[in-house]
C-alpha cells in the first residue's frame, strides 16, 4: 500500500491524479481558478489509484476532507475507466457516483470521478490540451510532420500514444522548447481559457463552491 503524505493533507478538497505532469497542469488550473481550498495529489499512474484510496481513507489528515475528486483518464475506453475508478472506491470502502462528473450525497466526503477529455470519447489530458491550441499557427505543422514520419517510419518505430508525441511536438515550437506538460501549463503555454477546459473547469468551480 502506498504511504500518504497525511500530514500535508491541508485542504479540505482533495483531488488525485494520475502523474507529477498531471498534478503541475491542475496545480496550475486550480490556482487560475481561484481554488485555494484545493490540493492536488498524484498517485504514480492509473493502477494506483486503489492502492491510494485505501491508504488515503486511513490517514487522519482525511478526516478533515469534504470533497473528494478522482481524476483519469478515458484512453481507449471511458465506461472501463469510471468503472474502474468506481470499482476502487467501492473496494475501499468509500462513497462511489454513478456517473462521470455527478457528486454522491452527502455523506462526507463527497466523491466526484472525473475521465478526461469527458463526453464519453477516448483520450486524456493532452487531447485536451492540444484542443486548446488548435489554432496557433504552430498547430498546423503537427499533422504534415507525423505524416511523414508515418511514410519514412517502419511501423514499430512510430510513436505509439500518438496524443504524447503531438504534444512534445507542439511545445517544442514555443519558446522554451523543453517543457512538459505540466510545466507548460505553468508557464501559459496552454491557454487555460480555452473552452476546450470549459467543462473540468466548470465541474471544478461547482465543487469549490459547496465547500
Amino acid at each position: 500500500m502506498p504511504e500518504v503524505p497525511e500530514s500535508l493533507i491541508s485542504q479540505p478538497a482533495v483531488m488525485l491524479v494520475e502523474g507529477d505532469e498531471d498534478k503541475r497542469f491542475f496545480g496550475a488550473l486550480v490556482k487560475r481558478l481561484n481554488l485555494d481550498t484545493f490540493q492536488v495529489f498524484a498517485v504514480g499512474g492509473k493502477a494506483k489509484f486503489a492502492g491510494w484510496l485505501r491508504a488515503i481513507k486511513s490517514s487522519p489528515g482525511f478526516a478533515t476532507v469534504r470533497h473528494l475528486i478522482v481524476i483519469r483518464d478515458a484512453d481507449e475506453d471511458p465506461k472501463a475507466a469510471f468503472q474502474s475508478i468506481r470499482t476502487a472506491l467501492i473496494n475501499a470502502g468509500l462513497p462511489a457516483p454513478e456517473r462521470p462528473s455527478a457528486s454522491t450525497g452527502d455523506t462526507r466526503p463527497v466523491v466526484t470521478i472525473a475521465i478526461l477529455p469527458g463526453g464519453d470519447r477516448p483520450g486524456k489530458l493532452e487531447d485536451l490540451c492540444l484542443e486548446s491550441v488548435n489554432q496557433d499557427p504552430a498547430f498546423s505543422c503537427l499533422d504534415e510532420y507525423f505524416k511523414c514520419l508515418e511514410s519514412c517510419l517502419p511501423p514499430e518505430e512510430f510513436p505509439q500514444d500518438l496524443s504524447k508525441a503531438k504534444v512534445h511536438a507542439f511545445l517544442a515550437s514555443r519558446r522554451e522548447p523543453d517543457l512538459r506538460l505540466g510545466e507548460a501549463a505553468e508557464k501559459g503555454y496552454w491557454p487555460l481559457d480555452s473552452e476546450s477546459f470549459t467543462s473540468i473547469k466548470e465541474l471544478l468551480r461547482k465543487i469549490g463552491e459547496q465547500l
